[in-house]
């Protein structure tokens, strides 16, 4: 389980914005694929310096298109 204080540090490496990308979330550094946005309120988005988020993406992807032909 993370400690206090690896919440804080994962929690300011989200609001870096050195770590942005226009709306995108770029952190070798951090291992999370999914993160707060820089505006927690406005959601959550990927960590697209992980190759899972690809993995995430072309799976959703795959799904839709197979809901759509599969019907």
């Amino acid at each position: 389980m993370k400690t206090k204080h690896d919440k804080e540090i994962l929690n300011s490496m989200s609001k870096n914005p050195n770590n942005w990308r226009g709306i995108f979330y770029f952190n070798r550094k951090d291992r999370r694929l999914i993160v707060p946005k820089f505006d927690p309120s406005m959601g959550w988005t990927l960590n697209f310096s992980s190759p899972y988020s690809y993995l995430f993406i072309i799976a959703i992807i795959l799904i839709i298109i197979a809901s759509t032909y599969l019907k």
